[in-house]
């Protein structure tokens, strides 16, 4: 019997999840905080992840203590603490400010098909990180990453090309990721043992 299922996402302990979705085939590692986001097919996230305000893609493969959609503080006024915003919890007449949570939500991280995002890296709100691409341990994404391009560094930068463009580009034509179950257990022996364009070549068309 398989661990996973196309019904329900597999969650360990100790996680928090708030207002989210999960595509079937999902997991959610230990002690992991998902917040007002969403997980295409197959996508997974290791222990401790925290990901808010995010469109993860199918077959995401996220580390962990990953940040996606890492949240901001107020700079353009005169305090930047959190009772501005959060000011039900400091006195018994304030509300929270409804205004600034959804400005928040909005600016939505949005994470490819096919990515890996390695230990410990920050994606920042509004970024998008393309299909196919790499997120190398500890980089800081603060802007938007090419398809099946590899990152490094703080702030992360280019380090090199997962495929070459024109590799790239056929294979999100492909898309393969939106193949059902059944298709992608046939060309499982494919997906194991053929480079890339081997792969291109058999399957596109």
């Amino acid at each position: 019997m398989p661990r996973l299922s196309a019904t329900a996402p597999v969650l360990h302990p100790d996680c928090q999840i708030t207002d989210s979705t999960f595509g079937a085939y999902t997991e959610v590692g230990q002690g992991s905080r998902i917040a007002y986001s969403t997980f295409g097919d197959y996508a997974y996230c290791d222990r401790y992840a925290d990901i808010a305000n995010a469109t993860i893609g199918k077959f995401a493969n996220i580390a962990a203590f990953t940040r996606i959609g890492a949240t901001d503080h107020p700079l353009h006024t005169a305090a930047c603490h959190h009772f501005l915003y959060r000011s039900a919890d400091y006195w018994d007449d304030a509300e929270d400010d409804a205004d600034f949570f959804d400005h928040r939500r909005s600016r939505r991280a949005s994470i490819g098909h096919d990515t890996w995002l390695g230990h410990g890296c920050m994606v920042k709100p509004e970024v998008t990180v393309g299909d196919g691409a790499v997120v190398a341990s500890g980089a800081v994404v603060t802007k938007d990453v090419d398809p099946y391009t590899i990152v490094a560094g703080t702030p992360a930068r280019v380090l090199r090309r997962r495929q070459p463009v024109g590799i790239a580009d056929r294979l999100v034509a492909l898309a393969w990721w939106d193949w059902d179950h059944a298709r992608l257990r046939g060309a499982l022996a494919d997906f194991r043992v053929l480079g890339a364009e081997a792969f291109l070549e058999k399957y596109e068309g």
